[in-house]
């Protein structure tokens, strides 16, 4: 029996949520009863959001010790540096007489390459002019082991002894010319000749090409530069006309040494 609304008092009609509106559950609707009011369930939560990485910064983020040679990372620099530091306390503690002999028998001048063009192309490689704090002793350090991080130990290698021996050619073999011409001295044949700063600028130059614009154009601008004070100072201007070449060298390996690069990034990035 239906109670009789209050006079003046209507009755409004309950109408049903449909069970196909969005945010209620039909699973616990009865067959064959109508118009039942679906249960309201909960709306799903928002996904969170991943939390914010803050980037390394500081030592961590640089990283320093990278810039130093390890016999793992870098055995090529590293062992190539030891060796260099130990023929840097031979002429630095040596009896004089028996450095001048030594550097003598390693100079790349064009007697030498005339008669042992291997020996001493090897021999004076071994050594550091101005020994090991000198610019171009530091150079080779950083140098190479940034070049060698990037490219491998071998090729490293190639790219030094690329600029090392082209380099003393590019600059021996005019002095020879010039002495066969008469325009130079006999003695220009035995012109005391070694060091690695060839092959430094040649990976210096090669280097550059792996580095972003804002460093690429600092670095060859500043040693370019520094270079051509050299030549213009005029103090020996075979050696200075060598490392500029050198460094054309190096420059000139970028397809290379930069597909190189793209080969050793390659696995990491699948």
């Amino acid at each position: 029996m239906e109670r009789a609304a209050p006079p003046g008092e209507e009755t409004a009609e309950v109408v049903p949520t449909p069970a196909d509106a969005p945010g209620y559950d039909t699973s616990v609707l009865l067959d064959g009863v109508p118009r039942q009011r679906a249960r309201e369930t909960a709306a799903p939560a928002a996904p969170k959001s991943p939390p914010s990485v803050t980037p390394r910064t500081g030592l961590r983020a640089l990283r320093p010790w990278r810039l130093l040679p390890t016999p793992v990372g870098t055995p090529f620099t590293f062992t190539y540096a030891a060796l260099l530091g130990v023929t840097s306390l031979v002429a630095a503690h040596a009896d004089p007489a028996l450095v001048h002999a030594l550097l003598q028998g390693s100079s790349t001048d064009v007697a030498h390459l005339m008669r042992t063009p291997e020996l001493v192309l090897v021999g004076s490689a071994l050594w550091v002019a101005g020994g090991v704090a000198s610019p171009f002793a530091i150079a080779f350090v950083l140098v190479l082991t940034a070049l060698e991080r990037r490219i491998g130990g071998l090729r490293t290698a190639g790219v030094f002894l690329l600029g090392h021996v082209l380099a003393t050619l590019a600059t021996e073999v005019p002095v020879g010319l010039a002495v066969l011409a008469g325009h130079l001295p006999d003695s220009s044949l035995h012109r005391l000749d070694y060091g690695v700063s060839f092959g430094v600028a040649a990976g210096i130059g090669a280097l550059a090409g792996l580095l972003p614009p804002w460093s690429r154009v600092p670095l060859l601008a500043g040693f370019g530069g520094m270079l051509l004070q050299d030549l213009l100072a005029f103090s020996d201007p075979m050696t200075n006309w060598g490392h500029l070449i050198a460094l054309g060298i190096g420059i000139a390996t970028w397809p290379v040494v930069r597909r190189w690069y793209a080969a050793r990034l390659a696995p990491a990035a699948g």
